[in-house]
């Protein structure tokens, strides 16, 4: 049986991934996409079908250009929702703007547009995760979206405290980051590599994994960004991990054994108290936490920087 196999006994895996045609090639019971994933795939030949839907579609809804550019914009993480849907049988994850990382109001009109045509297409809001950044605004959105039945998948997470905080709201999953943790402490210490058991980010990921095991959360945990498969199989048994195609063939490639390494029984018998958070506890936490503030900053940022890139490739084809 090779590695991919025995790992979808226990773990429900997740294609992370724009590239319908990635996705085809392997059985992901889900899929993310996000901003920078969405524009790599918006640049190929096969997808220019998606896009020019999405730019009739925003010219004769829209009144002003602004306005056709954001509904062009809508339709294009949307239509590629769709798509993917057609092959995976569980959910999607479509990103709310990171430019409104930090506008509530915003965030929830956005999901509500992208929730809207989602069921436009006839597709059940059920099947559909609205990606938030998890910024205290993102968790105040999620709040509201998740008491209207809109289900989100918290992204861009790097610590204990903005996983506690999303707990709080009623989440439905969270999306913790192993690699770009991985990634800060490296270049911090000064290393080219870690053990796969004591790699910075699996550490995060499962200290986030136990403590919602033993404190009853019923939010998901999946492990997402991976650099490598070790990190991958040290998280076996998380509720869901999301890994890009690449990584998908490298395990669908390998045999072997895949023991489990995260166990909700188990953490149920761990000592871990509870920790309360407020929004002040939130912002110093965040701001106390040099890797977690750096890299979700600079992931809203990097996420902004692809939408912009995106932006431009629709307003020419306008």
């Amino acid at each position: 049986m090779s590695k991919l196999s025995e790992l979808q006994k226990l773990t429900t895996i997740v294609a992370d991934t724009g590239e319908i045609e990635e996705i085809k090639k392997y059985t992901p019971t889900d899929a993310t996409t996000n901003p920078s994933l969405i524009f790599k795939a918006a640049g190929l030949p096969e997808y220019q079908f998606l896009i020019q839907d999405a730019v009739e579609y925003g010219k004769k809804t829209g009144k002003t250009k602004e306005e056709q550019l954001s509904l062009i914009l809508d339709k294009v993480f949307v239509n590629f929702g769709i798509e993917i849907l057609k092959i995976v049988p569980g959910r999607v994850s479509t990103e709310v703007d990171a430019r409104l990382s930090f506008d509530v109001a915003a965030s929830v009109e956005k999901a509500h547009s992208l929730i809207g045509l989602y069921e436009k297409a006839g597709i059940d809001r059920k099947r559909i995760l609205i990606k938030l950044a998890s910024t205290w605004e993102g968790i105040k959105a999620a709040e509201i979206l998740e008491r209207e039945g809109i289900h989100c998948n918290m992204t861009l997470m790097f610590s204990l405290a903005q996983a506690i905080g999303c707990a709080d709201a009623g989440a439905t999953l969270i999306s913790p980051f192993v690699g770009r943790i991985f990634d800060w402490y490296k270049k911090a210490e000064g290393r080219d590599s870690y053990p796969a058991a004591e790699d910075p980010g699996v550490l995060s990921v499962t200290e986030i994994y136990n403590y919602y095991k033993k404190m009853g959360i019923k939010t998901q945990v999946m492990g997402a960004s991976f650099r490598n498969s070790g990190e991958i199989l040290e998280l076996a048994g998380c509720d869901l991990l999301t890994i890009a195609p690449p990584l998908l063939q490298e395990l669908e490639n390998a045999e072997g054994d895949v023991p489990q390494k995260l166990d909700a029984e188990k953490a149920k018998a761990l000592d871990i108290a509870p920790i309360k958070i407020d929004e002040n506890a939130f912002r110093w936490k965040l701001c106390d936490d040099a890797m977690a503030i750096e890299k979700l900053m600079e992931g809203i940022r990097n996420f902004a920087k692809d939408i912009v890139k995106l932006e431009k490739i629709l307003e020419q084809a306008m």
